[in-house]
């Protein structure tokens, strides 16, 4: 039976844009692309000097595993040239899996809830324009309830 999965994608080195329609584009065929946010300019949180975000969040239901799900978004992140030079560093495209149905996984490598995803205005935001109601299944609380409670900060911009 498939789950829904939902994908935040970042990309702050070259045409962004094209990377992010590229890497949804190669995302889809782990299942059914359901739904995809508007792109975000976001700020820099971890290593702000460097080049601003584009972010967004896509939405898939998909019959594959997480760990699955996982491999792809790393075998397409390798693909369009990602090169992890340096942690939180710039990058081509960046793609994480942050919610996946109602799972906790929590393995060498997989973290499902992404650990950091509700502190994240560049996830959350384009995650409430998509699916407002995803509940984190740790927190147990919405997606849109998650941002409300998010301190001030973090410049988002939705284009």
């Amino acid at each position: 039976m498939a789950e829904t999965a939902y994908l935040s994608l970042g990309s702050n080195l070259g045409d962004r844009a094209a990377n992010l329609r590229a890497a949804v584009a190669q995302m889809d065929v782990a299942g059914r692309l359901l739904a995809v946010s508007a792109l975000y300019e976001t700020q820099p949180v971890d290593v702000p000097e460097q080049p601003w975000f584009l972010n967004c969040v896509a939405a898939i239901a998909t019959d594959e595993t997480p760990r699955e799900l996982l491999q792809l978004a790393l075998r397409v992140e390798a693909e369009m040239g990602r090169l992890r030079m340096r942690d939180k560093g710039p990058r081509r495209i960046d793609i994480d899996v942050v919610l996946f149905g109602d799972y906790v996984v929590d393995e060498p490598g997989l973290k499902i809830p992404h650990p950091s995803m509700h502190r994240r205005r560049f996830v959350l935001e384009p995650l409430v324009e998509i699916a407002p109601e995803a509940r984190h299944p740790e927190l147990g609380k919405t997606a849109r309830e998650l941002l409300a409670e998010l301190a001030d900060g973090q410049m988002v911009r939705r284009l």
